[in-house]
């Protein structure tokens, strides 16, 4: 799918800078700045490189400062905001297109100059590529001079001006981090220029740091005689064998198609979640596999949220390498029965305070086998899996616990170990401890999954479905609320029992069904009347009392609104899985999904540039908040467009 945008969507330089585009290398590193060019965060970067795989990133080149000097006129086609209102760049007035499919283009006229600036990424490596053509009808001589703005500090940190900085050969070194560059233009090694009062509005408006400082140290250059075409280029990367820009080009054309290809998507929004979805998955150092980084720019590699964003990101675009790869992983570091909800990093040993992960683990294991029938994965993880139930029966870390009747309790102290996990000091904005829904789906279908393949160990007596069957019986008997005629968010004797929230529709939209029918449409109804927006499900019923509109502004205000009425994105696929499978499948049904699908193409025009974000606001959920990609949004997404694709029989 071709993203294109024309001067009406920059129409001020802050309608220009709500979106951005995102482009990963599979190591971590990535490249994303504004649609007008600019960084509107201090995680923006030309050159965000990766040092060790996947959460040790540099960033590098944060931005490009362009100058066009047409005969005695020279101006600025970059655009970069910056606290003196007076020292902003505003090239957006010159640009006249934006468009996005492999790689973003950026289209200037200028006194009868246009050029063309185009960013692209290789794959496997911390390299990246940009040129511009420029082509000349002015009548006059022209020059453009590209300045990068350096940083070389870890992702997030500020720049010092205690930071020393070197050309050496077609090197430049800082901070213990060398670049190396080729070029077909003309360069020119300055002496060192520290600029300050970078802006970041979309920092501001999230409590993030504001401002952020670069380094120039060289430019590249070309001029451009009346009536010529130039193409200038310029490749940055660690290695010292770099690529030409044509090869980085090739490279990213060739390798989008195959995943285009593979997935095998006829609607056009499906094949550009389906190149989405691969911008998550990376390689990991520590364990030599690969990995699902949970969202950018913030988030790194988590278990649970690997879990569900595996089955579409890697099952629903037919990945299916990927995902035993990922599997078997997971497998090497249960413990106590709980899967990883973060990788060690360094000599840190792995943190394991997640409820769902190991549950969601069966799953992922049953979906692969259901998609690929490769018993050898399934015997190879069957006694983990038998090991993840026998110590949820008998009691594991962080309170996880069967209970007499059969369901399955987490929760202690201040240990939030569902999705709902913010804790705020002494604060839990959503306290879920006891018996939460969806933990208790996922639950019956774990011993469902486990009874069904003790076909492949027959002699393995334990009890699966007799277990499931008490637990069918006791979630009926507990969760059901019969005035709201839906399901309670959790049993604990407190008030949160009764919030009408998100978590319950898995309970419907999973393979294994733990209500009726009547009660599964019922559940499917009450989402969608009070939680059910085209960009997500809210996480808490507007007419409660806790729920709030808005996300933004300190890290307080938000962690205490982000589950109590913000908008998800991944919860919507449940829904959409849940709807269809209440109604059937039916012609009808199907054809209410698709439409309302439609409007997930307007989200990938919005915010990151062919992805979709984690969360919207409650209230009015219009524009992209948190991570502005977001792996499980992507995959959940596909999940359904896979759904309907296997129910057409394509």
């Amino acid at each position: 799918m071709k993203y294109v945008y024309g001067k009406q969507d920059w129409k001020t330089f802050e309608r220009g800078e709500e979106n951005c585009f995102l482009m990963t290398n599979g190591l971590g590193g990535f490249s994303s700045l504004t649609m007008i060019g600019s960084c509107s965060r201090n995680d923006h970067a030309v050159l965000m490189s990766c040092v060790h795989s996947p959460n040790h990133r540099y960033n590098m080149i944060h931005r490009l400062e362009e100058v066009l000097s047409v005969g005695e006129h020279s101006f600025h086609i970059s655009s970069q905001d910056d606290v003196d209102i007076a020292c902003r760049e505003k090239g957006y007035v010159y640009q006249i297109g934006f468009t996005y499919e492999d790689y973003p283009q950026w289209t200037y006229l200028a006194e009868g100059v246009e050029v063309v600036r185009t960013i692209a990424m290789m794959q496997g490596e911390n390299t990246v590529g940009i040129s511009y053509e420029v082509r000349n009808r002015s009548g006059q001589e022209v020059k453009l001079e590209v300045y990068p703005h350096l940083e070389f500090v870890p992702k997030g940190h500020p720049l010092s001006k205690e930071q020393k900085f070197a050309i050496d050969g077609d090197r430049i070194l800082s901070n213990g981090q060398a670049l190396h560059f080729r070029t077909n233009g003309e360069f020119r090694e300055m002496p060192l220029v520290f600029c300050d009062g970078l802006h970041y509005a979309y920092d501001v408006c999230d409590g993030r740091r504001e401002t952020g400082s670069t380094a120039v140290n060289h430019g590249i250059s070309c001029g451009i005689a009346p009536g010529e075409t130039q193409t200038l280029w310029m490749v940055y990367g660690v290695g010292a064998e770099l690529p030409d820009m044509e090869e980085i080009l090739a490279d990213m054309r060739r390798h989008r198609e195959a995943l285009r290809e593979q997935a095998g998507f006829q609607d056009e929004t499906a094949a550009a979640l389906a190149t989405a979805a691969h911008q998550f998955i990376s390689y990991r150092s520590s364990t030599a596999k690969q990995t699902i980084l949970a969202g950018f720019p913030f988030f790194e590699d988590w278990g649970r949220d690997t879990m569900i964003a595996m089955m579409g990101c890697c099952l629903a675009t037919r990945r299916y390498e990927t995902a035993e790869s990922i599997l078997k992983t997971f497998m090497a570091y249960c413990k106590k029965g709980l899967m990883p909800n973060l990788f060690p990093e360094g000599k840190e040993a792995p943190g394991y305070n997640t409820v769902d992960a190991s549950l969601l683990f069966i799953l992922a294991v049953y979906e692969y086998y259901r998609k690929t029938g490769d018993a050898v994965l399934v015997k190879s993880a069957y006694q983990t899996m038998a090991e993840i139930i026998d110590w949820y029966r008998k009691g594991t870390e962080y309170g996880i616990k069967m209970d007499d009747d059969g369901l399955v309790m987490a929760g202690q102290d201040y240990d939030q170990v569902t999705w709902m996990d913010v804790r705020v000091g002494e604060i839990l904005p959503t306290p879920r401890h006891g018996k939460p829904v969806e933990i208790n789906a996922y639950w019956y279908n774990a011993l469902c999954i486990m009874e069904k393949f003790r076909e492949f160990f027959p002699e393995d007596e334990r009890d699966y479905g007799a277990l499931a069957e008490q637990v069918k019986s006791s979630f009926r008997e507990k969760f059901w609320n019969r005035e709201a005629g839906c399901l309670k968010d959790v049993i604990s004797g407190t008030k949160a029992d009764n919030q009408i929230r998100c978590n319950q529709i898995w309970a419907v939209s999973l393979p294994f069904s733990v209500l009726d029918p009547e009660q599964e449409k019922q559940v499917v109804e009450v989402v969608f009347r009070r939680l059910y927006t085209p960009y997500g499900l809210r996480t808490l019923d507007p007419g409660d009392e806790e729920f709030r509109a808005f996300y933004g502004g300190p890290q307080l205000d938000r962690d205490l609104a982000y589950h109590q009425g913000t908008v998800w994105v991944f919860p919507l696929g449940g829904y959409y899985l849940a709807y269809l499978k209440v109604n059937g499948y039916s012609e009808e049904a199907r054809k209410l999904v698709v439409s309302q699908l439609s409007y997930i193409g307007a989200a990938l025009r919005e915010g990151c540039v062919g992805q979709l974000p984690e969360i919207y606001d409650g209230g009015n959920p219009v524009s992209s908040k948190g991570c502005f990609a977001q792996a499980w949004s992507v995959g959940e997404i596909l999940r359904v467009y896979d759904a309907l694709r296997s129910q057409e029989g394509e």
